[in-house]
């Protein structure tokens, strides 16, 4: 096992440049039913009651719920291609241990009861080294995005606490706790033995 700074590296034999099967990301967003999601999130602004009674005139307060509004479309979208980043990759993830399994000097690395070994977090840890952009998003976030979420929920469901503020709190908190369910310790696999493609579909 090989130690770097803070970080442990399982020791593969060889010196194989080993490649992994290609990540498939979302190239666009997916067709958006924008009439739709905008009046599902004008309804979501009045009730929550989200803007403050004030002396403001009805032209003025339609104004400013249609700008809340769209920001929480906005906010949705970006929710939903994060969702979609992370279905992508745990797909990745289990190509990864499909090969691993099939190729003898790999097989041993993710399991268990050996030490050193890697975990199926230790995926999402080779595409940070490898600089990997995801949608813009840090991998750990999208993973966590769609670990919490079978399907992205309609906007209708969600509170404006949660397109605001809580979602990137609540992705890296599910992420975590999907980490440990790997005993520990668990180490990193080395990202100069592996190469893969990004392809955007």
């Amino acid at each position: 096992m090989a130690t770097i700074g803070d970080r442990h590296y399982v020791e593969i034999p060889g010196d194989r440049l080993h490649e992994l099967p290609p990540l498939l990301l979302p190239a666009l967003p997916q067709a958006r039913r924008t009439s739709k999601t905008l009046q599902d999130a004008t309804q979501l602004v009045e009730a929550e009651e989200m803007l403050p009674l004030s002396g403001a005139d009805s032209a003025e307060q339609q104004s400013r719920k249609f700008d809340l509004a769209l920001q929480l479309v906005q906010q949705y979208q970006v929710f939903v291609d994060h969702w979609r980043a992370g279905e992508s990759i745990l797909e990745w993830i289990r190509q990864c241990e499909t090969t691993f399994e099939a190729r003898p000097e790999l097989r041993p690395l993710l399991k268990p009861d050996l030490w050193p070994h890697a975990g199926r977090s230790s995926f999402v840890t080779l595409l940070k080294d490898k600089a990997v952009d995801v949608e813009g998003i840090a991998p750990e976030e999208a993973v966590g995005l769609r670990l919490t979420f079978r399907q992205p929920p309609p906007l209708r469901y969600c509170s404006d606490q949660f397109l605001l503020y809580l979602n990137p709190n609540l992705a890296v908190s599910a992420y975590a706790v999907w980490a440990r369910l790997t005993p520990e310790p668990v180490s990193s696999l080395p990202p100069e033995r592996f190469t893969f493609q990004v392809c955007h579909v």
